[in-house]
């Protein structure tokens, strides 16, 4: 199925199917600059393009007047529950990933960038690092990116960005990563931006999952 055909079905709101759609144009085109070990591209573009399907559970109740917004919102708590992290990997076993797609989906989470740095795959970088970029209005660099993140999540007590500490070590992990793919591809991180992107995001909106 295209993949703006999924977003729909689930009635996934516009910026987080731009969100979806930037990550994965963000590893795209550091996949066409690649010169490092073997990747499964096929399994980080479709993780990518998929891995906040969940976050509709996290959108305020009264952010649309779409009253299948809310439905389809109301049915994901009845349904999946409330965590926004098992609900993507339930979304995506229903659209297809594969039992390694998968692992990488659940393995590229931020709070697991520790794991990731240390890690000898590429995919799961890749797809961190490719999230870890991109804010909800576009593509930043990832120190002001996680910056960012550690200022709105700070009073979430629930959230391993509150901590202080603990967010300083995830971003110098994900600068460690960040390094580590730069390595492996002959772009710069400044050259992955919303203008060299852009015809990476338009292809990607015909992609079949």
């Amino acid at each position: 199925m295209n993949i703006l055909a999924i977003y729909n079905k689930y009635h996934i709101p516009e910026n987080l199917q731009m969100h979806m759609l930037r990550v994965a144009a963000c590893s795209n085109i550091i996949m066409d600059n690649w010169n490092g070990p073997e990747i499964d591209k096929k399994a980080v573009t479709r993780v990518c393009l998929l891995h906040d399907m969940g976050n509709i559970v996290k959108i305020p109740e009264d952010f649309s007047d779409d009253k299948e917004f809310q439905k389809t919102r109301k049915k994901y708590f009845d349904i999946f529950g409330t965590n926004d992290h098992e609900i993507n990997m339930e979304i995506g076993k229903i659209e297809g990933l594969t039992k390694k797609e998968l692992e990488i989906l659940d393995g590229k989470r931020s709070r697991k960038n520790e794991q990731t740095l240390k890690s000898d795959c590429y995919e799961i970088k890749l797809c961190a690092y490719c999230d870890q970029r991109v804010a909800p209005d576009g593509v930043e660099s990832l120190r002001e990116r996680l910056e960012d993140v550690k200022k709105r999540y700070k009073n979430k007590p629930l959230s391993v960005w509150s901590n202080k500490e603990k967010a300083n070590h995830l971003i110098e992990c994900a600068l460690g990563i960040e390094k580590q793919v730069m390595e492996c591809c002959t772009i710069k991180p400044e050259e992955i931006n919303d203008s060299s992107i852009e015809q990476y995001i338009q292809k990607l909106k015909e992609y079949e999952i």
